[in-house]
């Protein structure tokens, strides 16, 4: 109780360390906010309607797909609500209400009257890109993709490199050099080579490069937790456990691990940030999420391809810019709320 009690006044005093860091604090709302928002990209943007009233029956099209029959047409096929035929059946039988971007990340915008990529008008308000998408449209459901696949590499590959580093730093010996050994070998491997022969044999999936970067990104937090293994294992109240008779697993893992993971978690949002350049890269790259995904990386590469529709770049260059800066101030205010030494 005496120890979950010190623990516990710890933490609390951590976060209030971090609230006091006034450029983390406001950072860390910002960027959740941001994702707030990005969770609600078909709310926000898309090409289906909200909710519509047609013959006294009301509709959600952002959530059930309805057919061209049940609105007038004359096909089974799901609804177009951008034919001028369901919207003049929809208006004269009812209403609709629209997002306050009408376009999803992957409407081809037909009615473009000038060449594509298109410059910022009242329709589009950051553009089009060269195929006639929404700018804006595309951000959102990007940077919702981003974030929760750095989100999902992030928290995979920390449980493995934290299990593994602690296994090496408990045990030592023998098991902590083989996987040292293992390991030295692992990181001589040429990731981005490695990407490249996949991609050449199967188009990568969102689960399948989570997988690949997976192999690699949990080497990171390996080496440290193994340090606060080594540290701490020969400490009093480890010993104390271990003359009490209490298994290895449960030393490691609820009187050893709490200390470690309170330096590993300092490292989470730079992480963070390493997975969303990482996916950013391999999409600009061609070697990264298939075309049906919205991607950053895919808006970075346009922006290259497009010099003369400088809003692309311009967008895309202050999208990831604002995000990756967010994470890195969250980042260091964690990791100065942490350090004993700057609080003491």
């Amino acid at each position: 109780m005496k120890e979950g009690f010190c623990l516990q006044k710890i933490h609390k005093e951590q976060i209030e360390n971090f609230k006091r860091n006034k450029r983390a604090l406001i950072s860390f709302y910002i960027f959740l906010f941001l994702f707030i928002i990005s969770l609600l990209s078909e709310i926000l943007a898309n090409d289906k309607p909200l909710l519509l009233k047609y013959k006294n029956n009301f509709y959600f099209p952002v959530f059930n797909t309805y057919t061209d029959q049940e609105f007038g047409g004359d096909f089974p096929t799901p609804a177009d609500y951008k034919d001028p035929f369901i919207i003049n059946n929809i208006q004269e039988n009812g209403w609709l209400i629209m997002p306050i971007i009408p376009f999803s990340f992957n409407t081809v915008d037909y009615d473009i009257n000038v060449p594509t990529p298109s410059a910022p008008d009242s329709k589009h308000w950051l553009g089009t890109d060269d195929e006639g998408r929404d700018i804006l449209a595309r951000i959102l459901y990007g940077f919702r993709l981003s974030v929760i696949f750095s989100f999902l590499l992030t928290f995979i590959s920390s449980v493995i490199g934290i299990i593994t580093g602690a296994i090496q730093g408990y045990f030592g010996g023998k098991i902590d050099l083989i996987f040292q050994r293992v390991m030295e070998i692992w990181e001589t491997l040429p990731q981005l080579f490695i990407i490249i022969i996949i991609a050449s044999i199967f188009t990568p999936s969102f689960w399948s490069l989570l997988i690949i970067l997976i192999s690699f990104s949990w080497l990171s937090l390996t080496g440290l937790v193994r340090a606060e293994f080594l540290r701490t294992r020969n400490m009093e109240y480890v010993k104390a456990a271990k003359s009490m008779g209490a298994s290895n697993i449960r030393i490691m893992f609820k009187h050893i691990l709490p200390n470690a993971v309170i330096a590993t978690i300092t490292f989470v949002p730079f992480l963070l940030a390493e997975g969303i350049t990482a996916l950013t890269a391999l999409d600009f790259l061609g070697l990264g999420l298939p075309p049906e995904y919205p991607s950053l990386g895919d808006l970075v590469r346009q922006g290259k391809d497009n010099l003369q529709a400088p809003w692309i770049g311009i967008t895309i260059f202050i999208v990831l810019s604002m995000l990756l800066s967010l994470l890195i101030f969250i980042g260091e205010g964690i990791r100065d709320a942490f350090d004993t030494r700057k609080n003491n």
